[in-house]
């Protein structure tokens, strides 16, 4: 897939999600164990869609699996973040804030 041949070029040492390519979203720079590091960033949102469609989970058992197994797998300062998106598309407008 050539999102991960690129990131492979940019973030050598990043770490993957196994399983996730389609919810990458980018990388970051992060300030993790004393250095920057440049990790894989992920879509929460698109993995929870994964873990229903692939995995026949619904949506609380995707939530959990995502809780318990994805998110808290901290590996190391490469180890990928995970972005939820949903608060910009709730379509709520709050006084002071940014609607996407």
């Amino acid at each position: 897939m050539k999102k991960i041949k690129i990131i492979s070029e940019i973030a050598p040492d990043a770490l993957l999600a196994d399983g996730f390519d389609d919810a990458i979203i980018g990388v970051s720079d992060v300030f993790r164990d004393g250095s920057y590091s440049m990790v894989v960033a992920y879509d929460k949102n698109k993995i929870l869609e994964i873990l229903v469609e692939r995995d026949g989970m619904d949506e609380l058992e995707a939530e959990e699996h995502f809780g318990h197994n994805i998110a808290n797998n901290y590996v190391g300062g490469y180890t990928p973040i995970f972005i939820d998106f949903m608060w910009a598309l709730s379509g709520e407008e709050t006084e002071g804030e940014y609607v996407c």
